[in-house]
């Protein structure tokens, strides 16, 4: 029996350590980054920018430091609903240490990326759709959607590097094509053209 056991852990911690030097930004997904410091005993406060943040494993968090993914162990964590938590980590027990890890971008294994229904359409999603706006044809495609307070809004990404923003509200929206990914819109008057002068 204690010779299985062994054997297992040994397993075990291999492959972890396999994980952690195999471990690429390409073989992950964004999840936010670690915000400030909270107090003066390591504890720091995330900013989740993962819309189902509150589905994730966060028992091991992947910080990007010098274009490379280095693990931090969890501790504890106590999630918040403005998109943010509080966190320690293990061997961050200062705020000297806590402070090198201030605006580190966090990652975490893409096999951790909790699954969503397919029905489950989020404004976000739109992301790499071709707008065609019913006025001026083909305009580009949506680089970004940003959350505002009262709605969203696209970007999209017109000729010549200049960009074009608008809300996705029902009233400027005329069909979304899912399978085509294209949006089609009927935006105001004279809103193209201030962005294309």
């Amino acid at each position: 029996f204690l010779l299985n056991w062994c054997l297992y852990h040994i397993f075990l911690f291999f492959n972890f350590v396999f994980l952690i030097y195999s471990m690429t930004i390409e073989g992950s997904f964004y999840i936010g980054y670690v915000s400030k410091t909270r107090g003066l005993k390591g504890e720091v406060q995330l900013f989740f920018e993962f819309e189902d943040y509150d589905e994730l494993e966060l028992d091991v968090i992947f910080l990007e430091v010098n274009k490379k993914l280095v693990p931090y162990f969890v501790d504890a964590i106590k999630l918040q609903k403005n998109s943010t938590a509080y966190a320690t980590f293990e061997d961050v027990d200062h705020i000297d240490k806590a402070q090198a890890i201030v605006r580190r971008k966090m990652y975490l294994p893409n096999d951790k990326m909790p699954e969503r229904d397919p029905d489950d359409f989020r404004w976000k999603d739109l992301v790499g759709f071709l707008v065609i706006d019913e006025e001026h044809g083909e305009l580009g495609e949506i680089v970004d959607v940003t959350e505002m307070p009262q709605q969203f809004i696209a970007t999209v990404e017109l000729e010549q590097g200049k960009q074009l923003m608008f809300p996705l509200s029902e009233d400027l929206i005329l069909g979304i094509d899912g399978d085509e990914e294209i949006i089609e819109v009927d935006l105001p008057e004279g809103l193209v053209d201030l962005y294309k002068e």
